[in-house]
């Protein structure tokens, strides 16, 4: 069986255009309640997956992590420099970092690790960046965009959500 060059240029693309951790989400409404899933879509090194770790943008507020079967969850709460009120509450530290460890994601598999986050007022764009670590090597998926570059330029970029426009009031979720 012969592969046309062009076939076989598709399909190293489509697996290379997959290759990133990424959000399931792409755009959501300032302000809002989210759940956030990012998408882990291979290893390191063709070896398998055993920690994810998200650092959260500042504004962020809230985090909640959704625990995974076989895997442990660490977060890091640190003093926020202005602190916000929910629930009548000042809150004066946050979660900042999110980890999923112990568990093991083939590299010839696809997961997803959650959360569920309050977002900023502001519209724009907000940078998550990830740290993947394998059996063999790691990835650090913290690239940002400097001003006019394209994200497709980037070899590991951060994940990203775009902030738009606040949504009309809904009812309180989380």
């Amino acid at each position: 069986m012969k592969i046309r060059p062009l076939l076989l240029l598709a399909l190293c693309y489509s697996q290379f255009a997959m290759a990133h951790v990424t959000l399931e989400q792409t755009s959501a409404p300032a302000g809002s309640y989210q759940k956030l899933t990012f998408k882990v879509g291979h290893g390191c090194e063709s070896s398998g997956t055993h920690t994810l770790t998200v650092t959260l943008p500042d504004g962020v507020q809230g985090a909640k992590p959704m625990p995974k079967a076989g895997w442990k969850l660490d977060t890091v709460i640190v003093a926020l420099a202005t602190p916000y009120t929910s629930h009548g509450k000042t809150i004066s530290s946050d979660v900042r970092e999110i980890t999923w460890s112990g568990g093991l994601l083939p590299d010839a598999y696809y997961d997803e690790f959650s959360m569920q986050v309050k977002l900023p007022e502001t519209e724009g764009k907000l940078y998550f960046k990830v740290t993947q670590l394998c059996e063999k090597g790691r990835l650090d998926w913290i690239e940002i965009p400097k001003d006019g570059q394209n994200r497709k330029e980037l070899k590991a970029p951060a994940p990203m959500l775009n902030l738009e426009g606040k949504s009309m009031p809904a009812e309180h979720q989380h």
